[in-house]
């Protein structure tokens, strides 16, 4: 099964040879992510991360509600989120 995670742009790194890389956190993990396929992301933007490509932006209550998801299905803890940092998003209801 592939996932796509959500996180939040931290940098953003541009690059001549259209490359562009920022840093991402993951619920208090963060990594180096190519923004190449998502050109108008900006800083504290959300994206969905699959293989360390940013592929789409998505709004916080959006990106909140994947992490939810994964929390519930205990996906996180396979990809090393550290549960006992604050995540960066939150699921709103309403």
């Amino acid at each position: 099964m592939c996932l796509g995670i959500p996180g939040k742009i931290l940098t953003i790194e541009p690059n001549p040879l259209g490359m562009t890389m920022g840093r991402v956190s993951f619920g208090g993990v963060t990594k180096d992510v190519c923004l190449a396929y998502v050109p108008d992301a900006k800083l504290n933007d959300f994206v969905v991360v699959h293989v360390g490509f940013a592929l789409s932006i998505i709004d916080e209550q959006q990106a909140g509600t994947i992490y939810d998801y994964l929390k519930l299905n205990q996906h996180l803890t396979d990809l090393e989120v550290n549960e006992a940092a604050a995540p960066p998003l939150k699921a709103t209801t309403g």
